[in-house]
């Protein structure tokens, strides 16, 4: 085992030593600051204790208000569909279990690709690959999701109509998720943007609203109570 690792310049020139103490804390600092930044918060640059509350305001405050904003449109998209919830009001108990599962569904993509982006194991020229391994998992992925809310809505005894919307939704919401999770982190990445710490929060947020339109939407196409609304 080494004690000590050569630091040399792109000329290979010698520039100095790195101790295993020193790699080790630059290894650990740089995991902390991942993990950080992908809970949607910038680095706190000193340990967690010694971080004062105006530090912490500071580095989380920015993106949960961008969020905060972004998420306002969600209100927005429910509001347009409250006849339709006033209509079928069994609608609205799957909300949640829907946005959740699409959220779920990006951010499991996203934590992938981003540490795959972080090593340069892969970059914006693999999207093609990318999208045709996350679809393809997708696709699988849907299927077992779509029975699991077969069995949730049979045993709430929505009636087979509101069954078969919320099996669809599923289905859909999770392809429509992977799509946006392969895509976007990548785009980030090219556009000097830090995937770390927008892509998992901007995912949830963008899942969210639009995985509610395609709930809706289907709705619209299976529901007879729907027509006209």
């Amino acid at each position: 085992e080494l004690a000590a690792l050569p630091v040399v310049d792109e000329d290979h020139k010698l520039l100095g030593v790195l101790t295993a103490d020193i790699a080790a804390d630059i290894i650990r600092r740089a995991a902390t600051e991942d993990a950080e930044r992908q809970g949607g918060s910038a680095p706190l640059e000193v340990p967690y204790l010694r971080a004062s509350p105006a530090r912490l305001w500071r580095k989380r405050i920015v993106w949960l208000l961008v969020l905060f904003v972004a998420e306002a449109y969600t209100g927005t998209v429910l509001r347009a569909f409250e006849e339709e919830m006033e209509a079928v009001v069994a609608l609205a108990f799957f909300i949640p279990l829907l946005i959740g599962t699409g959220g779920n569904t990006g951010t499991q993509i996203t934590t992938t690709l981003v540490r795959a982006l972080g090593t340069g194991e892969v970059s914006l020229r693999d999207l093609p690959r990318i999208l045709a391994k996350e679809m393809s998992t997708g696709f699988l992925i849907a299927a077992a999701m779509a029975a699991a809310a077969l069995v949730r809505a049979w045993t709430l005894g929505v009636g087979l109509e509101v069954t078969i919307t919320v099996c669809l939704t599923v289905g859909a919401i999770v392809l429509w998720s992977s799509l946006v999770a392969s895509i976007l982190p990548p785009a980030l990445k090219k556009m000097k943007l830090d995937p770390a710490v927008v892509s998992a929060p901007m995912i949830a947020t963008i899942v969210d609203g639009t995985g509610l339109m395609i709930y809706f939407g289907i709705a619209h196409l299976m529901l007879p109570q729907l027509a006209g609304l």
